[in-house]
């Protein structure tokens, strides 16, 4: 990890703190911004969510699907994680703390949309920042390729479908046609767009494809940046007015990151997973896609909701809460090699 991704949740803090400043400075700038969307899509987001995800996406090798047989117990585990676990306890944590332990502390007519955004957070597995995570914790680069690839297949199909069933489950009204519409430009576009890159680049070798993925890497954080910085431009008045809802947001988000990537390593433990597997398979069970989750709040409930707010707390909160689980996945290798014995493959 570079020195400017180990630091991104300092970068994060001064996004924040300048979009409040800038939202203060040019309020009519920022509404204008605000106002360019088609059908309830904001389009400068949606170019800069772009640039955020293509880059990540073109390193994706969907052809190492066919690896998943070699590493099924591991994939199987992740997926329950991703797909069966993280949505579902997500929504019951939301559901707990912000309805119900926090809610009289929280602004009663962002309730819904709170626990809206922490549900978009958690239906989205992550797909880039894993591979870092993966090679900290010297996981297999092939399991964790394979995984990666089969997550996004899974979330073109499944991630509408599964927003919907939880907002409903919730009592949450579900714009169906912006989350199609979210599901096409953030997921299946980039999906296309990024491939047909990677297709070209690799016809003209492999060292193409590394240096164009290398040079494209700071523009995707850049995006993500100058999104935050926008969306705290109109997230602002609330945030200087309520400091404790960031702090109340990342308690739900902090204990689904520590129970889901502990059941995960639990789980491939009692498998016999071997630990190069099962350091990634806890990491990518706990992470989320944080890009698609911000702008798929942005373009359901709007810049100032409390959705889009509880989406930018879990990226504030991602960096550093998934390195200290990469340090307990390494310091606890004598335990977890003790445990499996010989089945480990």
């Amino acid at each position: 990890m570079g020195r400017f991704e180990r630091y991104l949740t300092v970068w994060v803090g001064l996004c924040i703190i300048a979009g409040v400043i800038l939202g203060k400075l040019f309020p009519s700038l920022f509404q204008s911004l605000a106002q360019m969307e088609v059908a309830q899509v904001n389009l400068p987001v949606g170019l800069l969510i772009w640039v955020m995800i293509i880059p990540m996406l073109v390193k994706i090798d969907f052809s190492a699907l066919s690896q998943v047989k070699n590493h099924w117990r591991g994939i199987g585990v992740t997926l329950v994680i991703n797909w069966l676990v993280k949505p579902f306890s997500m929504a019951l944590l939301g559901w707990l703390f912000i309805r119900h332990v926090f809610a009289d502390w929280l602004p009663a007519d962002q309730i819904d949309s709170y626990i809206a955004g922490l549900i978009l957070l958690a239906a989205a597995p992550c797909t880039a920042m894993v591979f870092v995570w993966s090679q900290l914790c010297k996981g297999d680069p092939y399991f964790t390729l394979s995984q990666v690839a089969l997550n996004d297949a899974i979330m073109i199909v499944a991630f509408a479908p599964l927003v919907a069933l939880l907002l409903g489950m919730a009592s949450i009204t579900v714009p169906w046609d912006t989350l199609i519409t979210s599901v096409g430009l953030y997921i299946i576009v980039p999906v296309v767009l990024a491939q047909m890159i990677r297709k070209t680049l690799l016809k003209q070798g492999p060292d193409a494809l590394t240096k164009v993925s290398q040079q494209l890497g700071p523009f995707s954080i850049a995006a993500l940046l100058l999104t935050l910085v926008l969306l705290f431009a109109f997230q602002g008045e609330a945030i200087t007015e309520q400091p404790l809802v960031i702090g109340i947001l990342a308690i739900p988000i902090l204990i689904q990151v520590f129970l889901n990537s502990g059941l995960a390593y639990v789980l491939n433990r009692k498998l016999g997973v071997a630990h190069c597997v099962a350091g990634p398979s806890s990491l990518i069970g706990a992470s989320n896609f944080f890009e698609l989750s911000v702008a798929t709040a942005i373009s359901l409930f709007g810049f100032q909701s409390g959705a889009a707010l509880a989406t930018v707390v879990g990226v504030l909160i991602e960096v550093p809460v998934m390195l200290l689980v990469v340090g307990i996945v390494n310091r606890s290798q004598g335990w977890y090699e003790a445990g499996i014995g010989s089945n480990g493959k």
